[in-house]
């Protein structure tokens, strides 16, 4: 990840089909090619290291158990009208 958008070791990433190219969900990892700054660059996102999903459209989505940090999960983003998935890291 480009560090310039991680905040608090997390970050929020926009995996709509307008946003990535080569969208893989797999069981032990989500792939895919985004854009940051215009810069193409291959992402690799662990599935333990996914915290929640969200629409875009209406903020609902899941937050999944972490097992090794009991924090609060995070709140959900605020909607918007493009309809997209988001990936919470």
């Amino acid at each position: 990840m480009p560090p310039a958008y991680v905040t608090d070791g997390q970050i929020v990433l926009n995996i709509s089909p307008s946003a990535v190219v080569e969208l893989e969900l797999g069981n032990e990892r989500v792939l895919f090619n985004g854009r940051f700054s215009g810069v193409a660059t291959d992402i690799a996102v662990p599935i333990t290291a996914i915290l929640g999903i969200y629409a875009r459209e209406n903020g609902q989505g899941m937050v999944f158990e972490s097992e090794s940090e009991p924090d609060d999960p995070p709140e959900p983003p605020p909607g918007r009208s493009k309809p997209s998935l988001k990936v919470v890291k």
